[in-house]
């Protein structure tokens, strides 16, 4: 296994740095050798930079396969908007030497050059292949007795050629991670379907976003679970912040958002103010009060 860089993208440090946090403590504990990507930049967004200027998108994508290469690590993300504009940013330029000399030609201006020597992974695929929900399990010291409900966004699966995950239509490599946590992943209607938030939905058409986040979110509340796990702080973003929009209108739905980082560093033994919970919009005190039990501590301080 090739040593890492941690690329944290832009939502993550500036709307939920306990995901940040989460991340940082879980692959220490898990021993994965790991180092931050300094001087990295936006992905840049997918949905966006990649549908008005391709060329653009590649050249600012590639500058940071490109550091990554210097330091002769591959790519490690935690969101899936960066590791699609990444991981396919990486597909292309390997790939397409006429694509790849008109960037290159770009990144000679600051003395730079894509070779194409990396991997680009994701938080999720990574921990499957590398260390597996069996062997995962391992490390767990306070098992989550909770029920979940896991959305897998739509870029850690498809497009499907490039992603090799396998299972696309009713993917399961994701639920065996929560439940290597003790969580039991609990099935619901439109599972795959999206968030609302990607592709420049949320930017351009707000109120049908938020209608897309109601069909997730009637259908996750239904299945009766404790909270919705996620791997990407945009999905997070989506339902947590979406939430609180809709509950504006009396649509209440109450369901905690955590990030797969996060649950699993709970199952860790990290308290939920360890990996920023406590910085989420939706707070449920029945979750926190369920998670407390489970780590057999008194109280959850930041509902006092």
């Amino acid at each position: 296994m090739k040593d890492i860089s941690l690329f944290l993208g832009c939502l993550i440090p500036n709307r939920y740095p306990g995901i940040e946090k989460a991340t940082k403590l879980i692959l220490e504990r898990l021993g994965i050798k790991w180092s931050e990507l300094k001087e990295a930049s936006c992905c840049p967004a997918p949905g966006i930079f990649r549908s008005f200027d391709k060329i653009t998108w590649l050249t600012i994508a590639s500058r940071n396969l490109v550091i990554a290469e210097e330091k002769n690590t591959d790519i490690l993300t935690i969101c899936n908007g960066c590791f699609s504009s990444l991981m396919d940013a990486n597909c292309i330029l390997k790939n397409d030497s006429h694509i790849r000399n008109d960037v290159n030609a770009h990144l000679k201006k600051i003395n730079k050059e894509f070779i194409g020597t990396i991997e680009v992974r994701h938080i999720i695929e990574f921990l499957y292949k590398e260390i597996g929900p069996h062997d995962l399990s391992k490390f767990i010291e306070k098992p989550l007795e909770i029920n979940v409900a896991v959305h897998y966004g739509c870029h850690l699966l498809k497009p499907t050629k490039e992603r090799k995950l396998g299972g696309f239509e009713c993917p399961v490599f994701f639920d065996e991670l929560v439940e290597a946590t003790g969580a039991k992943s609990v099935q619901y209607e439109s599972k795959t379907s999206c968030c609302g938030a990607g592709g420049g939905v949320r930017s351009a058409m707000l109120e049908t976003s938020y209608k897309m986040t109601e069909y997730k979110l009637e259908r996750i509340k239904k299945a009766g679970v404790d909270c919705i796990v996620d791997a990407c702080p945009f999905c997070h973003l989506q339902y947590d912040s979406g939430q609180v929009e809709l509950a504006r209108s009396g649509a209440v739905y109450d369901i905690p958002v955590v990030h797969y980082t996060q649950l699993l560093g709970l199952a860790l033994g990290y308290s939920p103010e360890d990996v920023g919970l406590h910085l989420n919009k939706i707070k449920s005190k029945p979750f926190l009060e369920k998670i407390a039990r489970t780590q057999k501590t008194s109280h959850v301080a930041y509902l006092k």
